[in-house]
């Protein structure tokens, strides 16, 4: 069962902006990128194809310290700090050579998809759940 996950990447040129600095946007991308690998090493996709329930997001936020710039190598480490019967909510660390560059947070809600693509909030089923545990 993990409780966190850390994914090495590097800045690609299309992530950043005129001034050569990665877009703020990006780092949500990162943040999502990192929490899609923790959930393949729990055994499961987030979005397996007719899958009766979904997780969007209900809450984002990154607070930044420091740029990164084009070829920078860093690391996300993301974990799972919160699991409720209807969300997990996560925290990403984005660092550089152990230098922290931003820290975001992340709310997921597990809902059901209903005809007419309308979602209904839905506690998390437990196989589910139970692949994942609260970082200490």
């Amino acid at each position: 069962m993990p409780s966190r996950y850390r994914l090495k990447r590097r800045v690609l040129f299309y992530e950043t902006d005129a001034a050569g600095i990665v877009h703020f946007s990006c780092f949500f991308r990162y943040m999502e990128e990192a929490e899609h690998a923790l959930w393949r090493e729990a055994g499961l996709s987030i979005a397996p194809e007719g899958a009766p329930v979904g997780f969007p997001r209900v809450s984002a936020s990154f607070d930044f310290r420091r740029p990164l710039y084009f070829e920078d190598q860093f690391e996300i480490a993301i974990d799972v700090v919160e699991i409720t019967a209807k969300t997990i909510r996560y925290t990403a660390t984005i660092t550089r050579d152990q230098t922290e560059i931003a820290i975001g947070t992340m709310t997921a809600m597990c809902v059901s998809r209903n005809p007419g693509g309308r979602m209904k909030s839905v506690e998390i089923p437990r196989e589910i759940a139970d692949r994942f545990q609260v970082a200490d």
